[in-house]
């Protein structure tokens, strides 16, 4: 689905067709819901150029993760199924959605000895870390995606595809635009020298730009309750709100909007007023615990190529399969109300041991047979709903200086964070052009609106963080061209109460699982929870042979009845 057409230099107004919820919902075969526009403006060549910029890209080394407790955890969670019992006969188990869950399933089924085969509905691989490259050969992403050292499971899935050197570390640090100075930006350092939880510490306290004394002092004393109570507190402030936490605790309103309108945006694309406070604990909880928590990667290229396929090399080369271009159309019964097969909107049919569905939540209920609706596992995921986000990426014709080799949290009521990807990522890099992608959230308003409305009202937001170098008119740098990729549904809306509406792995219905960032994990909506879904799905098969094993046995001893 893409558009092309072209506007004068001054100008952004091109008519472009709107995504319908349902059309999104029923992706079609290679459809990447990526609008492109190129602007008429001559580009600047990276070779030959009179005086090209010369840009220093500086990654930094593998922060020490392998010896935290979490890193073990999920190691040892990983080694349970390459050491599992192999099976007498392996299970055929078939999965639909090659997202990170879907993929995540189908290794660790792999590494346990059973024979997993991945249905995707679409031409590419990734789900929500999906992409696509232009005619001129530019990738562009559904999502700005970054790589905590408090992602216990990714990290252990680099390391067991031996892909580790594709993450590039940027230095420890979080950086913020300052909206009431224009151009500037403030810090958290994390101090190497020192641990968790006094690194984070260190670094909260010697920014004096966004908080005052008085205000981080209130704040400590209010986050003190969920240092003290653990896991136990933070699963209980699940009902709350951040904003409502925050004032329930005595912490200034002014803490809120500096630091977690920023942050909450950046976790689950909504303001702190809706997010559950939850989410943020457990980010803050993975970030003041392990000493490198918070520090960051930005993967080496395009997500597809760098990351899916070296895990769907590893399915393949252990017998699993992989398939794309296969829609699952509907899930078929058998009289007692189980799986008999997935439909395919080809016609064809396909049959298994067992069934997983590793979609987003909403396109789950989607297919979600009649009869199981009223089964209280099921119908509580009505209260899940995926939030919308906007990605948006943006050529200029020149290198813009003031950026980071990082992640910025840009602060502005209409973009999350955002990175210079010309910089911060091998693949896309170039010394002479800068590419900006950025978060457009929320954008439950903008979701339907075209995408020249769109990139307006981005200009006029990056004119405040560029303001020499960016202006509305287009006066400094030129925009070369542009894309936007809209998710009407993207992950799930992490608002108050949705904790007991989050299914385990293990559904009711014998022989029926589900994956997805969605699912029963404690890393909530993220890569990390996508990854670690699918390996307790995969532990839950793994757990279920023998009674999966009886059940194929009814099967063929029904079919030879009938």
């Amino acid at each position: 689905m893409s558009l092309c057409g072209s506007v004068s230099a001054l100008s952004l107004n091109l008519q472009s067709s709107k995504i319908s919820m349902g059309s999104v919902l029923a992706f079609r075969s290679g459809e990447s819901m990526g609008n492109t526009l190129r602007i008429p403006f001559k580009k600047r060549s990276s070779k030959g150029a009179a005086c090209p910029l010369q840009v220093v890209c500086i990654d930094y080394p593998r922060p020490e993760l392998e010896n935290t407790v979490n890193f073990l955890e999920a190691a040892s969670l990983s080694a349970s199924f390459r050491s599992a019992s192999r099976p007498t006969k392996p299970l055929k188990v078939i999965i639909g959605g090659a997202g990170l869950a879907g993929l995540s399933t189908a290794k660790y089924l792999a590494d346990a000895g059973h024979k997993p085969i991945l249905l995707e509905a679409r031409d590419v691989l990734g789900g929500k870390v999906a992409a696509w490259k232009d005619d001129d050969g530019d990738w562009y992403e559904t999502g700005l995606h970054i790589f905590f050292g408090a992602y216990p499971n990714v990290q252990n899935l680099f390391g067991e595809l031996g892909i580790n050197d594709r993450l590039q570390w940027k230095e420890h640090s979080m950086i913020f635009a300052m909206p009431n100075k224009p151009g500037e930006f403030s810090r958290f350092d994390f101090p190497e020298v020192l641990p968790a939880p006094l690194n984070g510490i260190w670094a909260i306290l010697k920014n004096n730009e966004m908080l005052t004394w008085p205000e981080k002092v209130k704040f400590a004393i209010g986050l003190l309750p969920a240092m003290l109570g653990g896991q136990p507190y933070v699963e209980a402030q699940d009902g709350l709100s951040v904003k409502d936490w925050m004032r329930k605790q005595g912490v200034p309103d002014r803490v809120t909007e500096e630091v977690f309108i920023a942050m909450s945006k950046a976790l689950n694309f909504i303001n702190p007023d809706e997010l559950s406070m939850q989410c943020i604990l457990i980010a803050l909880n993975r970030f003041l615990q392990e000493k490198h928590g918070s520090k960051m990667a930005f993967l080496d290229g395009n997500p597809p190529e760098r990351l899916c396929m070296p895990i769907v090399n590893h399915i393949e080369s252990l017998g699993g399969e992989v398939r794309l271009n296969s829609r699952i159309k509907k899930i078929e019964l058998n009289e007692d109300g189980t799986v008999k097969s997935f439909l395919l909107n080809n016609g064809n049919t396909i049959e298994g041991d067992a069934y997983v569905v590793a979609t987003p939540v909403d396109i789950f209920k989607l297919l979600l047979p009649e009869d199981w609706r009223e089964i209280s596992y099921f119908k509580k995921l009505e209260k899940l709903v995926g939030v919308p986000v906007i990605n948006v990426h943006i050529w200029f014709d020149r290198k813009l200086k003031n950026s980071y080799d990082h992640l910025l949290f840009s602060r502005s009521p209409l973009l999350s964070v955002y990175a210079d990807m010309s910089v911060t990522c091998k693949e896309y890099y170039n010394p002479n052009q800068s590419m900006l992608e950025l978060v457009f959230a929320p954008a439950e308003e903008w979701i339907a609106c075209s995408d020249s409305e769109i990139i307006d009202a981005t200009m006029k937001e990056l004119a405040k963080l560029f303001p020499d170098e960016i202006s509305t008119d287009q006066s400094k740098a030129k925009v070369v061209k542009y894309h936007i990729v809209k998710t009407p549904r993207s992950v799930y809306k992490t608002v108050p109460n949705c904790e007991p509406c989050r299914p385990l792995q293990r559904s009711p219905i014998q022989g029926f699982y589900l994956a997805g960032d969605y699912t029963k994990q404690k890393y909530l909506a993220s890569m990390e929870g996508a990854v670690l879904s699918g390996k307790l799905c995969a532990q839950s098969i793994v757990q279920d042979y023998e009674l999966l094993r009886t059940l194929g046995q009814r099967k063929l001893t029904r079919a030879s009845i009938h």
